[in-house]
């Protein structure tokens, strides 16, 4: 697991300009510096701690087009494509995706009419996805144990290994030029006459036009500082990994209350799928009514938990402004690395020998959390932000990003080069929030 006990892998030089500064080196913004980079521009990417320190190494590693929002869709079907092609035009082993399949199985009639609603999507978009039978559902879930009324299976998705896919992906922008700097923390962004002219930063100033912010949970902390309004809420996942184990389920597989996938190391990726973790703060209160629908719709069992730890984004008493010559939150809190739910361990300790005969035998190895940074609608911001010409958001990925993380990184490049992209992306505009627009959630 990456950790703020990880030794720094990348330590460049902080340049006096740049063509772009990026906030943030998760797979979002490492992503997004590789294919700016392949278009010639001096890419500056900064990481206040380590390179997927945070939830993009602590994430189920699926690859999945299965269930997605209908507008995230067409850019997680490009993500699949250019996941297949990662290995093989970087030279990273470690950036290796393989086809295993999602497997999504039903119990009752309501959930089995949630996955025939999405079939629709994915015919409309020609997606590989079918819907099974009850003995289809039976022979493809192979050997876990439930009263199966049907299921769907996207063939076409993959996995690949969260904690070593993206400091490849790094490695491989930084041969392209990308400039990547760990333990530097970008703490405002200046602007001059409402366009972006300089990031500030702990170890300096760089001159630089374009600025994406890309800090996940922390996002939207950053974007207070700077009188910006970024509605995102914070939730913990936990995931445990067992040991090593017999080969019994190869696709991605969720069913009532459990989710597993097969790993490179022989275990399994393990978590209880119906639980989310809030550390209620004064955002909390702050964009409460936009997070209502959302907390209608959800599957999940929402736990609300008094207060962020000290030093969590949103923390009671944190710093909520600070100028470019102080030291920022982000210093503090190099990496999260929240406590795992004894709720979900105890659930997974229980339910993984029932529902997976094979595996009771075989203990959970590790078990560790990350923060999630979810919106009002669960889908995320990819845009400029209205206003300040310059500064653009990839952020907000709510639990989804790392098998999206490419075709992010691709648009995100695209917006940032020129503002001309190939997908529709007014379902993830800054503004939704705040013009009146009907909050539509997707799923989560």
């Amino acid at each position: 697991m990456i950790s703020s006990r990880t030794p720094v892998t990348f330590d460049d030089a902080l340049p006096g300009q740049a063509d772009v500064v990026i906030v943030g080196g998760g797979i979002a913004g490492t992503a997004t510096a590789y294919f700016l980079a392949g278009w010639g521009l001096d890419v500056v990417l900064c990481e206040k701690g380590r390179i997927a320190g945070e939830q993009s190494s602590r994430n189920w590693g699926w690859i999945r087009q299965q269930g997605r929002d209908a507008a995230e869709l067409p850019i997680m079907m490009e993500s699949n494509r250019i996941w297949r092609g990662l290995a093989k035009e970087t030279g990273e082993a470690d950036l290796g995706f393989t086809e295993c399949g999602c497997l999504s199985l039903a119990e009752d009639e309501e959930t089995l009419a949630k996955l025939e609603r999405w079939h629709e999507i994915a015919r409309e978009h020609q997606l590989d996805t079918r819907m099974l039978s009850a003995s289809e559902a039976v022979g493809a879930a192979d050997g876990l144990a439930g009263r199966w009324l049907g299921g769907m299976l996207t063939p076409s998705d993959g996995r690949a290994e969260p904690f070593v896919a993206v400091p490849a992906l790094a490695r491989a922008a930084r041969r392209k030029g990308v400039r990547i700097i760990e333990r530097c923390a970008v703490r405002l962004v200046e602007t001059r006459a409402g366009a972006v002219s300089a990031a500030i930063t702990e170890r300096g100033r760089v001159e630089v036009p374009l600025v994406l912010l890309a800090g996940g949970a922390w996002s939207t902390y950053f974007a207070e500082n700077l009188g910006i309004d970024l509605p995102q809420l914070m939730v913990r996942s936990t995931v445990a990994r067992t040991a090593p184990a017999p080969e019994r389920l190869r696709a991605n597989t969720s069913l009532p209350g459990l989710a597993l996938r097969r790993r490179a190391d022989g275990g399994y990726t393990v978590t209880a799928n119906d639980l989310a973790e809030h550390f209620v703060s004064r955002k909390s209160f702050r964009h409460f009514r936009k997070f209502l629908k959302l907390l209608k719709v959800s599957a999940k069992d929402v736990r609300l938990r008094w207060g962020p730890p000290a030093g969590y984004p949103g923390a009671w008493g944190g710093a909520r402004r600070w100028g470019g010559d102080e030291p920022s939150p982000f210093e503090a809190m190099r990496v999260l690395d929240p406590e795992p739910s004894g709720v979900v361990r105890a659930r997974v300790e229980a339910r993984l020998p029932a529902r997976a005969p094979w595996l009771k035998d075989v203990p959970l190895a590790e078990i560790w959390a990350g923060m999630i940074d979810v919106t009002p609608d669960a889908v995320p911001y990819l845009c400029e932000v209205p206003r300040t010409p310059g500064l653009f958001v990839a952020t907000g990925l709510s639990g989804h990003g790392f098998g999206i993380g490419p075709g992010v990184g691709r648009v995100m490049a695209d917006l940032v080069r020129d503002r001309s992209i190939g997908h529709d992306l007014t379902r993830f505009r800054f503004e939704r929030f705040h013009d009146g627009s009907e909050i539509v959630p997707g799923p989560y």
